[in-house]
């Protein structure tokens, strides 16, 4: 209590109190950033723990248990960076991307036409049962996979991505990559997420999708080839949608 009572009456000057001010928003960031993750589970955990080995020593002074847990606290600061290694990238990527100033602004009317024609082609891959996955590049280039397809830099249209991924063509097996208004390459072969999945009807498309959006801030659109279901993937999540939902999201994935 007395080491309560002489942490607050420091707090008296004003640098302490900015000093307590940025130590709680950079927690407070890191919270916001393993939200909806996995990670947040094992912040969670380690929180706990800290809770708990703090209460212990403070009330029961066991000389050991202090030893074990000041000296695991170096272990603890090592592994926190492999444990975290996907949500600690998307940090720095989300920190180094361009200023919003220096961002290409995109025609409105242009950006319309390309979620109509993404709609119009989803819809009908849709009612077909045809398989598919389009991904739209954010901030984070996507060079590294569009060099492993097909480069194409075609206009969006809904019959070049119908055609492209029709059953049994050259290029239906692989990811679409769309930059800004354009179609950059297909056939693309991207990471696939290694988090366990609990719906069993998510394939190797949807692992894809989640997969890539686990290492840049793009957008993935997947339509299921055994169900027909239309699912969008960001920030390493996944959830199934319908045609209206999707226009809402695509509109505020090209938002500036």
């Amino acid at each position: 209590m007395t080491d309560i009572l002489i942490s607050l009456s420091r707090l008296q000057d004003w640098r302490n109190l900015l000093d307590v001010a940025l130590v709680s928003l950079i927690f407070y960031g890191l919270l916001l950033l393993f939200r909806g993750t996995q990670a947040i589970q094992l912040v969670r955990g380690l929180v706990v723990l800290a809770l708990a080995a703090a209460l212990v020593n403070q009330t029961v002074q066991l000389t050991a248990f202090t030893w074990l847990i000041s000296n695991s606290a170096a272990v603890v600061l090592v592994a926190i960076p492999v444990i975290f290694q996907p949500e600690l990238r998307r940090a720095l990527e989300r920190v180094g991307r361009t200023a919003p100033l220096l961002v290409r602004r995109n025609d409105n009317a242009t950006i319309q036409r390309v979620i109509n024609e993404v709609i119009k082609a989803v819809e009908q891959m849709s009612e077909r049962n045809t398989g598919a996955l389009i991904v739209f590049e954010g901030a984070t280039g996507l060079a590294d996979y569009i060099d492993r397809g097909v480069a194409l830099d075609a206009e969006v249209s809904s019959e070049l991505l119908t055609t492209i991924f029709f059953p049994n063509t050259a290029l239906h097996d692989g990811a679409v990559i769309v930059t800004q208004d354009r179609i950059a390459a297909a056939s693309c072969v991207l990471p696939l997420t290694q988090r366990e999945l609990g719906d069993s009807q998510l394939g190797t498309r949807h692992r894809a999708a989640i997969g890539v959006t686990e290492q840049a801030d793009a957008l993935s659109v997947v339509v299921s080839e055994e169900t027909g279901t239309i699912s969008v993937a960001r920030n390493g999540r996944i959830l199934r949608i319908d045609s209206g939902r999707l226009r809402t999201l695509l509109s505020d994935f090209y938002r500036p």
